[in-house]
């Protein structure tokens, strides 16, 4: 099953933007998914049990790193492509 999520990382710290663009190379950086960015938001789409897992990874570093707000919606189905 195909999932798509809907995440805005908000790092509580002055300076967020490297930390923003390191935490979307670094979901890009998983071949099996779809990655997508606007101004407000990055979209990542792919089978529901790896985006999970890879999610959990991504999430826990975020997390160790930098005091952070992380938003995130779930959609069924790829978004990205329909």
């Amino acid at each position: 099953m195909k999932i798509t999520v809907d995440i805005s990382l908000y790092p509580l710290t002055e300076n967020f933007i490297p930390i923003i663009k390191d935490f979307i190379e670094k979901l890009k950086s998983y071949d099996e998914l779809t990655v997508a960015t606007n101004k407000l938001s990055t979209q990542i789409s792919g089978e529901y049990s790896y985006l999970m897992n890879v999610l959990n990874i991504e999430v826990k570093g975020i997390f160790e790193e930098v005091r952070s707000v992380l938003v995130m919606k779930f959609l069924s189905g790829d978004k990205l492509i329909d």
